[in-house]
């Protein structure tokens, strides 16, 4: 199986490997052929963004390639309980399937830091917002987007008010929406 997907900035990781995220850096290892769009991805689990990580290297291997190295490297004692668990969570894997290894470091873990804030930046932040539909209004989704597509406060400001007067404005709905999506339990603030 050739199995091709692309990824966006968002990884999926099952509970039972959140202590993987106590370490700087980890792999993950996922059936198919895995080509990321982005060098940065926000990690969910249990419906939370629980890390912000960049990808800092890819892997390509068939199962039979793997090598114990790698089952210790994703936190496996050995080889066969990698491709055990594979075959549990993917059911059908032979061993011509090719897997990616994504290994990657933790930038930031999304929680209350000592000072109130959450850890992540307004662009962060809007990125979420849309993905979860964390938008009250057109306005809103206006802004936010425009922040996602500048890439700062201050280049949006521009854009979209002519000046940097506006920063106040995109401030307040990046505040708004990082609310709606603490209420949503999108992101966790314990």
């Amino acid at each position: 199986m050739r199995r091709v997907v692309y990824l966006g900035r968002h990884l999926m990781l099952k509970s039972k490997y959140l202590d993987k995220l106590n370490n700087d850096r980890f792999t993950t290892i996922r059936l198919g052929i895995i080509r990321p769009k982005y060098r940065d991805v926000f990690i969910h689990s249990g419906g939370m963004v629980i890390a912000k990580a960049r990808i800092i290297g890819v892997v390509y291997k068939r199962v039979y390639e793997l090598t114990d190295e790698d089952a210790v490297a994703d936190g496996f004692s050995n080889r066969i309980e990698l491709i055990n668990e594979l075959r549990k969570i993917y059911n059908d894997v032979s061993d011509s399937d090719w897997v990616t290894i994504l290994t990657l470091r933790i930038i930031k873990l999304i929680g209350r830091k000592d000072d109130g804030s959450v850890g992540l930046n307004p662009v962060d932040i809007a990125r979420l917002a849309l993905r979860y539909n964390a938008v009250m209004n057109e306005e809103e989704r206006r802004i936010l987007t425009e922040l996602v597509n500048e890439g700062s406060v201050r280049k949006a400001a521009i854009k979209l008010f002519g000046n940097l007067k506006g920063r106040f404005v995109i401030r307040k709905v990046v505040r708004r929406a990082l609310k709606r999506l603490i209420n949503m339990g999108v992101v966790n603030m314990d």
